[in-house]
């Protein structure tokens, strides 16, 4: 019976005094590294404008909406990030925790681009759609001008097909 006792005794300050302080530092520090690590298990689609694919990670949920590319320290030039919204409305982005200088394309449901917006990085700088849309793609800074594409270009893809 003594023996239990000490057993007792001694495996809850082995469990209370050592192991669950480790438990749950790392637990902490799991989460904290995963806010800092850019969402890289999105799904993807390709996209087209003219004659330019794009390959874009979706976000879809608010999670991913709200994480979008915080961040990433790069990403090449023919990817982006395709932020697909349940409600056609307003939209506005900012940079804060983006490391990346990104372009914003504001676009209408049958993938139009209906306004284009430069933004700066780690800024808290409003940048909103032109009036009411359901899709913002997120490319790296200066993509959609070094192609030539302006608002009135049109995306192609799975989310625009059959929205003409």
């Amino acid at each position: 019976m003594a023996f239990i006792i000490w057993l007792m005794t001694n495996f809850r300050v082995f469990l209370f005094g050592s192991v669950l302080p480790c438990v749950l530092s790392l637990s902490l520090w799991t989460s904290a590294a995963a806010q800092d690590e850019p969402q890289l298990k999105l799904q993807r689609t390709k996209l087209s404008v003219g004659m330019y694919q794009i390959n874009a990670q979706l976000a879809l949920t608010p999670e991913q909406r709200q994480t979008g590319l915080m961040f990433r320290k790069e990403m090449p030039q023919s990817e982006g990030m395709l932020f697909i919204f349940e409600q056609v409305a307003q939209q506005c982005f900012w940079m804060r925790n983006t490391f990346l200088p990104l372009t914003a394309a504001f676009v209408a449901d049958d993938g139009t681009i209906v306004n284009l917006a430069d933004m700066k990085p780690q800024s808290t700088d409003s940048h909103c759609s032109a009036q009411p849309v359901r899709y913002v793609l997120e490319m790296n800074q200066g993509w959609f001008a070094k192609k030539g594409l302006k608002a009135g270009s049109r995306l192609s893809g799975p989310p625009f097909d059959g929205k003409r």
